[in-house]
Formats: C-alpha cells, structure tokens, sequence
C-alpha cells in the first residue's frame, strides 16, 4: 500500500510548481500516516506446523483413519474456516520444505535440496519483509533450517531434528536443555508470547513448529495407553507388492515389513544401557539416545506402560503377515499418540487467543511440511510423489474473511504460503516468489486462471530410505513421475480410476496421447519454474550399484 501512494506521491509532485510542493509534501506525509495507522488493523497470523502430519490422520479430512480420529481441535478449525482438499509440497522432506515455505521459491530457487544442507538465512524470507511493514515476527520450536534464524524478533528452536524428551534448544542466549515434552514445551513458548511477549501495538507473526509426529513417534507420557482398547483399521495397501510399479518401489528401504525397527523404532525391549541390535545400517537410533535423557520417574513410565506389550509380543511368537500386523498396530498407534498431543496443543494455542482477544483479528493455519505413510502401500516416511507422502493438510480460520466451513478444490502448493502471508498484511510480494496468494481462494472468489497442474522434485539420494531421484507433474487427474537418474523409468496415473496409484499406465498404447501431453506440460512447468538440476541418467554401473547388482 506504501509502494502504492510513493508512486502516486511521485506523479503529483512532478505535475506541480515549487509554490504548491510544500502542500504535496504535507499532504503526502497524512497519506502515509493513515496507511500505518490503518494498518494497525491488519490480521495477527498464528501458523501452527507439524512434522510428518498425513492429511488422513486428520477426521476433518476423512480419510481411512477417521474412526480412530485424534484431531477435534484441528477438526474444529476446518469447521470454522476453509480445508483445502489439494495442498501439496514441492519436495517431500522436512528442511527442504520449510525452506520453501520460508521462501515461496521451489527448492533449487533457494539452494536447499536436501537435508543434509545448509540454508542461506541472508536470502529474501517473507518474516523478513513482514517485519519491514511493521510486523512483530516470532517462531519456536522445529526450524531444521541450520544456523540461526533471521527475520525474527523472537525465537528458539531446536537443533536439527530434536528430540521428543528433555529436549535442547538453541536460543539467543546459546544453547539449554529444557525439562518436558516437546510438543508441550514449544506450545508453551507460543503461549507465552501471546499472553506477555509480543508488542501489543502491532501485528504478529507467531510460528508454533512441532517435531511430532516425525519418527520415532516417542509420545507424551500421558498418551502411552491411547488406543490400548482397540485395533487401528489397517490401509487397503499395507500388503502391496509394487507389482506393476517402476522399478524404484521395489528398491526402496521403507517397508514396516524389511525395514522398520521393533526396537529402535517400536520400542520393543528398548531401555537406555543396551543398545541393541539394527535391521538397517542407516538406523535411527534418537529413541534410544533420548531414553538416556529420561529422569527416573519418566522413565519408569515408559517401561511400565511398555513392559506388558512387550511380553505380550514376545509370547505371541509371530511372523510373517502376523508379524506385520503387530508392527503397523505399533507404529500407527504411537504416530496417531503424537498426532494427539499435536492437536491438544492446537486447542490451547486457540484457547490463548480467545482469552487474549485475538480471536477476531487473527488468521490461524495448521499444516505440515508433507504427507506421510502411515503402513499404506506397507510403507513409513514419505519423500515419493504418491499423494500419501505429496498431500499435506493445510486448514486456515481467518474470521469474517472465511466462510465457515468452506471446502477448497484447488491445486495448492507449499511455494504460495509467502505470498499469502504477504497479501493479508498488506505487503508487497516480491516478484522472484515462484507462489501465488490465497487471498482470491480465502474470500471465495472467481478463479479462472489458477494454476491446473503442480510440480514436483525430490533430491536426497542416495540417503535413507533410498528414494530416488525423481521429478513429475501432477493434475487434477494425472500424475506422471520420472526416476531420471534410472533412465527411462517413468510411472503414470489415473488418479480418478485408480487413487491408490497401483496401476502404471506409463507405456500403454491406450494412453500415449496423454503421456505425450503431460511431458509437454511437464517441461513447460521445468521452464517455467526454472529448474535447472542436473536431471541427467547416472552410468549403468552405479545404477547397479544402488541395487545390489
């Protein structure tokens, strides 16, 4: 709006003799003063982030899991505002995803592909340019990002992935160990901010960013005999073969069957003084450490809740398919106990609002940096184009600009975020954001020209889990993936026939035409978006050796 009367400032006072210049500049100082004073009322933004967070697990969206439903606070914001049915990533994986949030740029736009970099925190961020209108900006809890986070004037976060128990945090002040449940303790900084922290006399950023419900689902102590009473339904999937996937399903090291831990990642028998031993060589061993961390007290908790289960098990005696069943109630229940805690949080943060008054004058979101398996396809993690890892919830309540209730069809991806947040507060939005903002979708308006497909790239490989490579552009219908590094290695689907994606298309004559059109669109979205990776076919001796040949 500034941007706007400076230039409008600019014309006048060209058009003008040097007798009237001094009235110009009176007036246009009033001008500016009513623009700031007005925009005073500009929403709060409160923009609540999980880890891992699979639309499904979520009863708003009704998915497969909506009869175990742990999310009514959740639930209740859709109610209140809008749910937005196609919200997907650009790179399905924790740091890159926040990068691109931070950024409104796709992943080789802002230089972290992968979670083993390093982001440049000295680049273009939108809590930056909020700041520059006059925004108080503050984030706690998961940043993943590396370094000390700039564009906030209030912040602590933990150290890479942090830990669920006693965690560390980074803060101003250096590093400290803060006693609790992490979920509990970043939810209490968010709180605290509210009640006596930020600047009563202006508009407010506040990221709450939890670790849960990312592996190794440790839940809160109060949590460890949720659904003990019942079975969690199990997918459609949790047996499938990738029969007549492309070969990198068959390749990959997710499975609950072959690779999840009972462990390190189930907690079976796991105490802090063995360390026992590993299905993978890339374990993930933080459970284990975070035991360590325990006090007495927490940890006799711990046990006594899991020793009978643990006995249990061991009398059982089970394997194959049975053993897999085992497995995917373990996990699963322990994801959907840290979904839980997630969503008590929620509705303390809502809580705070209302107590404070904010209620009316203040945008709330919840969503997550991905989607996640929770045993479909058999699978943990996420980092695929499937739409169980690519779809990621995103609900926002923003009172007298939302309909209650409302439910949005259109593609949207991670990359608008920036923009959006920027068009609420009345800023400008830099022309090298790659997104678009929301305000158009929020307000229920007309939009024909909203985007009709979505692109997608995945970097980290070879890592854990050894997902490769692969880009793809998705429409409202199709899906088409291609594992480049494999060579010609293609996947397509017919999401309207086959949601599941369990019939590769790619290849049949029935479908060429929509091949051909696809990777025309495909390419178009690589042109358009910039993406100027290396995309080429690595040597046939090391796509051997990636797969044991």
């Amino acid at each position: 709006m500034l941007a706007g009367w400076r230039t409008i400032g600019k014309h006048l006072y060209k058009k003008v003799n040097t007798v009237n210049r001094l009235a110009i500049r009176t007036l246009f100082f009033i001008l500016i003063t009513g623009s700031i004073l007005a925009a005073d009322k500009r929403p709060n933004i409160v923009f609540i982030f999980s880890d891992d967070h699979a639309p499904h697990a979520i009863g708003a969206y009704d998915g497969w899991l909506k009869g175990v439903n742990p999310t009514p606070s959740i639930d209740q914001l859709a109610s209140q505002g809008m749910l937005f049915r196609n919200s997907f990533c650009t790179n399905s994986i924790c740091g890159p995803s926040r990068a691109v949030i931070q950024t409104g740029k796709h992943s080789h736009k802002n230089g972290f592909m992968n979670n083993g970099d390093k982001f440049d925190w000295t680049q273009q961020t939108f809590p930056k340019l909020l700041q520059a209108v006059g925004y108080q900006t503050a984030i706690f809890g998961k940043s993943h990002l590396a370094g000390k986070p700039q564009g906030y004037d209030a912040w602590t976060v933990l150290p890479g992935q942090g830990l669920y128990y006693n965690p560390d945090f980074i803060t101003p002040e250096g590093r400290t160990t803060i006693p609790g449940y992490c979920t509990d303790i970043v939810t209490d900084m968010g709180v605290e901010f509210l009640e006596s922290g930020r600047d009563k006399d202006k508009p407010f950023l506040l990221m709450v960013q939890h670790k849960a419900p990312h592996r190794n689902w440790m839940p809160a102590l109060r949590h460890l005999h949720l659904y003990d009473d019942i079975e969690i339904p199990e997918p459609a999937t949790l047996f499938d073969k990738y029969e007549d996937n492309a070969p990198p399903a068959r390749f990959q090291e997710l499975e609950i069957d072959r690779h999840m831990d009972p462990h390190y990642d189930l907690f079976l028998d796991l105490v802090p003084d063995v360390q026992p031993e590993a299905i993978q060589k890339r374990q993930d061993r933080s459970a284990w450490m975070n035991l360590k961390r325990f006090t007495p007290e927490q940890l006799k908790v711990w046990r006594d809740a899991w020793d009978p289960k643990d006995n249990a098990f061991h009398q059982a005696n089970l394997e194959g398919d049975d053993l897999v069943r085992w497995k995917f109630q373990r996990y699963a229940k322990n994801y959907l106990r840290c979904v839980k805690g997630v969503d008590e949080r929620v509705g303390r943060l809502v809580k705070t609002l209302e107590e404070q008054g904010l209620t009316d004058n203040t945008v709330v979101i919840y969503c997550s940096d991905q989607g996640f398996y929770i045993g479909d396809h058999g699978w943990y993690d996420k980092r695929w184009m499937y739409d169980e890892s690519l779809k990621m919830p995103f609900v926002i309540k923003w009172p007298g600009v939302i309909k209650p209730g409302s439910v949005d069809e259109h593609l949207i991806q991670n990359i608008d975020y920036a923009a959006t947040f920027l068009d609420m507060a009345g800023a400008e939005i830099p022309e090298d954001m790659q997104g678009h903002s929301l305000l158009p979708l929020l307000k229920g308006e007309e939009t024909d020209q909203w985007r009709t497909s979505i692109y997608y790239h995945y970097y980290e490989y070879p890592s854990v889990h050894m997902v490769p490579r692969h880009y793809g552009i998705r429409t409202e219908r199709f899906k088409l993936m291609h594992f480049y590094e494999f060579g010609e290695e293609w996947e397509l689907y017919d999401l309207e026939k086959d949601p599941d994606e369990l019939n590769n298309l790619y290849g049949k004559p029935k479908y060429a035409k929509r091949t051909n059109a696809l990777k025309t669109q495909l390419r178009d979205l690589q042109e358009y978006y910039q993406d100027d990776s290396d995309i080429s076919e690595k040597p046939e001796q090391w796509q051997r050796e990636q797969r044991g040949g």
